[in-house]
């Protein structure tokens, strides 16, 4: 489900008409309310102090913000940076439950505020919050350390699940679509919200358990509010997986989030077709690469391509 920038239901002053002369003078105003929503909270979870410029935020704030009978300018313009704050990383907080266990909620918290301040929401949807979080792990390793392998795997399985369940979709092929074409010169496209992964640790099986033992809290934390004071989980954390190659293909399929293991020569293939390559190129290659030897490639590969079409990854090339 997309969700909505965050809104405010605080009541809106428009500027004093001396402010605004020119669209010059709008997009400054505009530029303005915007550093002071996308700046981040202080310790205390309220808007810092002092302005980018070292001048009091409240002074700042009263040039471009009326007061009302309850709240002084600075007062309501904190409303707003608070909630865009409290939005984004509630939004980063539900959408990476893997990162935030491999970290830890504060070590999360403080990788998620880093990351928002250097990277703030620039789209209508909440859904791309978190594009550019594998760049910024890759370009920041220390915000995951000691654990950046397993967090940047993580990260990139995460941000798949999100491409799958609402990533734009093309016609899948057909048998008409090449029947007749030589797999010499048989091209197919993948479809767009299908993600291919190679991997160093097992996160798919690492998310499943953690996504369980917080549906599970959850449950109990309802079931105690009814009947009884919440107790203390005696669970153990879940543990964290070794390190394991795995290639998988992120995919949805009838409108639901998949993911599916793959052999590495099903990973060379599919990743060959969606660099360009010929159906036929892309078989022979993965299967001289392959360490099998004496193996039944003809039916095993046919297999596979029914599979892959029954999920419909395929689609005419660009």
């Amino acid at each position: 489900m997309k969700r909505s920038k965050p809104t405010n239901s605080a009541n809106h002053s428009s500027p004093p008409n001396s402010s605004v002369q020119s669209r010059e003078d709008l997009r400054a105003l505009q530029r303005t309310m915007t550093s002071a929503l996308f700046r981040p909270l202080n310790a205390r979870w309220g808007m810092q102090k002092t302005w980018t410029d070292g001048r009091p935020t409240r002074e700042v704030a009263a040039e471009f913000i009326k007061p009302n009978d309850r709240l002084n300018s600075f007062e309501r313009l904190e409303i707003y940076n608070r909630q865009y704050w409290f939005r984004v990383l509630d939004c980063l907080h539900d959408d990476y439950p893997g990162l935030r266990a491999i970290l830890g909620t504060k070590k999360f918290t403080q990788l998620a505020t880093a990351y928002l301040a250097k990277y703030p929401s620039n789209s209508f949807t909440l859904r791309d919050l978190g594009d550019r979080l594998e760049q910024f792990i890759r370009d920041e390793p220390a915000w995951t350390s000691p654990r950046e392998p397993l967090a940047f795997d993580m990260v990139q399985f995460e941000w798949a699940q999100t491409v799958a369940f609402d990533g734009p979709s093309k016609r899948s092929i057909t048998a008409d679509d090449i029947l007749g074409k030589a797999l010499d010169q048989l091209t197919l496209g993948l479809q767009p919200y299908l993600s291919l992964l190679c991997l160093n640790y097992a996160v798919d099986d690492f998310l499943i358990a953690v996504k369980g033992r917080e549906e599970d809290a959850l449950r109990g934390e309802a079931s105690n509010a009814i009947h009884s004071a919440p107790r203390a989980s005696r669970k153990k954390p879940v543990r964290r997986p070794k390190k394991q190659q795995v290639f998988l293909a992120v995919h949805r399929y009838e409108n639901q989030v998949y993911s599916k293991r793959l052999e590495s020569e099903e990973y060379q293939i599919l990743a060959a077709i969606a660099r360009g390559d010929t159906v036929a190129v892309a078989c022979e290659t993965a299967v001289a690469q392959s360490p099998r030897t004496n193996f039944d490639w003809a039916d095993t590969i046919k297999n596979w391509f029914d599979t892959w079409t029954t999920l419909g990854w395929f689609c005419l090339p660009q």
